[in-house]
């Protein structure tokens, strides 16, 4: 294979894996507290121009980010939904280790613990949070930094971490949650972070950040220089076989 070919396949290959993220995301554009995955690219390689010659494997960064930007704040008046404003993360307990979201959509379970909607603890400072019995869920108010009271009773405080600069190495862990990669990452108490302090507002959803008018731009970028690709590609195969026809004769 010649290493243009080479190239061109590798930038296929890079299409395909970008028109994917960008079909993600198009999918998620109504996810509570989503975060859309992008890749630069189709973008990188519109700015060098015809995305074919002037490519070389190394020169143009492959990998996706997450664009952890924030989400605009929907009004529900539901007394378990909560909206994060500023950099953090809810914590979820799992049996395998704890996983870190957006979305404040909460329910609570039959202990009267409050949980995601698969069921999974939302962590409290001092452990999960349960609501009283006597207590009914319009009662409860939360205030900015997380604490839960109904009356004079104090209930609980929502656990809050953030990640500063290595937000990017999360790993997806799905049901629009996130997990620490297996490299040194230690999550930081995210109301501690004076400078990007974190507020939670209770009846309020954080909506995905995801701009369907600028993904389906993105999409038909990446449509256009996977087709001139797929051209090029075209062309070199009946170039080939030009070429191997007048040799045998």
């Amino acid at each position: 294979m010649s290493e243009i070919t080479a190239q061109i396949s590798t930038t296929i290959d890079a299409l395909t894996r970008e028109f994917d993220i960008i079909a993600h995301n198009l999918a998620n554009v109504s996810t509570v507290g989503y975060k859309r995955r992008c890749n630069a690219f189709s973008k990188s390689l519109e700015a060098q121009g015809t995305g074919l010659q002037t490519y070389s494997p190394g020169s143009i960064d492959l990998n996706s980010v997450f664009d952890f930007s924030q989400g605009s704040i929907v009004e529900t008046d539901r007394p378990l939904d909560f909206a994060l404003y500023g950099k953090g993360f809810f914590v979820i307990e799992t049996p395998e280790g704890p996983l870190y979201t957006r979305n404040g959509v909460f329910l609570t379970n039959q202990n009267g613990q409050i949980v995601d909607s698969v069921g999974r603890i939302v962590a409290g400072e001092a452990g999960p949070i349960t609501i009283p019995g006597g207590v009914v869920l319009s009662q409860l108010y939360v205030s900015s930094d997380g604490s839960i009271s109904a009356g004079d009773t104090a209930i609980g405080k929502f656990k809050f971490v953030d990640f500063k600069d290595d937000e990017n190495k999360l790993v997806p862990a799905g049901e629009n949650c996130y997990r620490m990669p297996k490299q040194d990452v230690t999550p930081v108490a995210a109301e501690h972070i004076a400078a990007e302090h974190i507020v939670v507002k209770q009846g309020y959803q954080e909506a995905s950040n995801v701009k369907m008018v600028e993904e389906l731009v993105d999409m038909l970028m990446v449509s256009r220089l996977y087709e001139a690709n797929m051209k090029f590609v075209s062309a070199q195969k009946e170039a080939t076989s030009s070429i191997l026809s007048v040799a045998m004769g």
